[in-house]
């Protein structure tokens, strides 16, 4: 199947490491010209020269806080100088500290909120202009299996994950009429460091050894193991593809059936 993403300008946030990395390398493969965006250069460097030896596609990159949005304004405004316009936004970020409704005070909340919530936020707004202009384009929320079943221990991803899927949807429908088609997307157990750190969390607290709480998971999960980093990047690459003119609005899980909740 041809993706028709062969040149398009592509922009994948938080994409040093983890699921935003991986979902970078896939449109890689596909021969998109790739923006990496993240706070850690030398992870970029390193991120860019994985992705090249892969795919043999050397993306550009863009070092920023994804919390600031003169840094998003930026990173845009060089995705566009150098691939002459933006066609897929790939919001993503990793997620906020773990713990309940009492760890927390107003400056976790509020930091949670500008990672989480508001840099996906401003980097729509400013990617717009440039999809309309072009006639269309599309717009990937990554978010968390939480937006069907919300985690333990995770309040803070809960809650604005759940508000992401509630911008992506209301983006939808708002941008349908300019062709630019806005889903969401959410991993399962897909390993990670992120998994790991949260595994380890996960263990520590109920007493038992971090390989066992991950057998005893596989149990739960109905492909029987965690998901590979690239599985969900495939997924993304087609929801932001040409191949893709119809899906908008949706939220779909790359989980391995783990989320029972339809």
């Amino acid at each position: 199947m041809d993706l028709g993403l062969k040149h398009k300008g592509v922009i994948v946030m938080a994409a040093s490491s983890g699921l935003g990395k991986a979902i970078a390398c896939e449109f890689a493969r596909e021969q998109a010209r790739v923006m990496l965006f993240s706070s850690s250069e030398e992870k970029l460097r390193k991120s860019r020269a994985d992705i090249e030896a892969e795919t043999g596609n050397k993306p550009e990159y863009c070092v920023g806080d994804i919390t600031k949005a003169r840094d998003i304004k930026q990173m845009v405004a060089a995705a566009v100088e150098k691939f002459g316009g933006v066609y897929v936004l790939v919001n993503n970020t990793g997620g906020p500290p773990a713990g309940t409704f009492d760890t927390f005070d107003d400056d976790d909340w509020q930091r949670a909120y500008e990672l989480t919530l508001l840099s996906y936020i401003r980097a729509v707004r400013e990617v717009l202009p440039h999809m309309r202009a072009a006639g269309g384009g599309r717009i990937l929320c990554s978010t968390s299996s939480s937006i069907k079943a919300v985690l333990d221990n995770l309040i803070l991803s809960n809650t604005f994950r759940s508000g992401v899927a509630g911008l992506a949807k209301t983006l939808s429908q708002e941008l349908g009429k300019d062709g630019i088609l806005v889903n969401v997307i959410g991993p399962g157990r897909i390993d990670t460091p992120r998994i790991e750190q949260l595994d380890k969390i996960r263990a520590d607290r109920t007493g038992v050894s971090k390989e066992e709480l991950q057998q005893n998971t596989f149990k739960t999960i109905p492909l029987g193991r965690y998901g590979r980093p690239e599985e969900y990047g495939k997924v993304a690459v087609f929801l932001c593809s040409q191949a893709n003119t119809y899906t908008t609005g949706q939220s779909i899980l790359v989980d391995g059936g783990l989320i029972k909740a339809v």
